[in-house]
């Protein structure tokens, strides 16, 4: 069952991904229709990756795909620029989400070890 949430994982962070390209794409309505629907496709698989995943985890990496991600759809599709600044401080968010769930990890893994006393 783990496994499958792996998948749900990998499919929100496309979702997440095409979305957004929707988002920079879409100049009549029916796009934008189509961009609602990925949308909602996506809150679903990251429902169901939610299930047999611990939330924290989920999120860090989908907050970690969604922001390399876009920012390199930024650069490689859509002719935006990237410097060192860019470098750093997408770093620094994706250091933060990674940050954010180590210790995320041990406020649960201090309560695996009270629940076990």
């Amino acid at each position: 069952m783990m496994n499958k949430s792996w998948i749900f994982v990998i499919l929100t962070c496309l979702a997440e991904l095409v979305w957004v390209y929707g988002f920079n794409t879409a100049i009549v309505w029916w796009h934008w229709v189509l961009v609602v629907g990925v949308i909602l496709i996506d809150f679903y698989f990251l429902s169901k990756a939610c299930e047999n995943l611990p939330t924290g985890t989920v999120y860090a990496i989908f907050a970690g795909v969604g922001t390399v991600g876009t920012s390199v759809m930024d650069v490689y599709l859509f002719g935006g620029s990237i410097n060192l600044g860019k470098i750093i401080f997408i770093s620094l968010i994706v250091l933060g989400v990674i940050g954010l769930k180590l210790a995320d990890n041990k406020d649960e893994n201090k309560k695996v070890m009270k629940g076990a006393a």
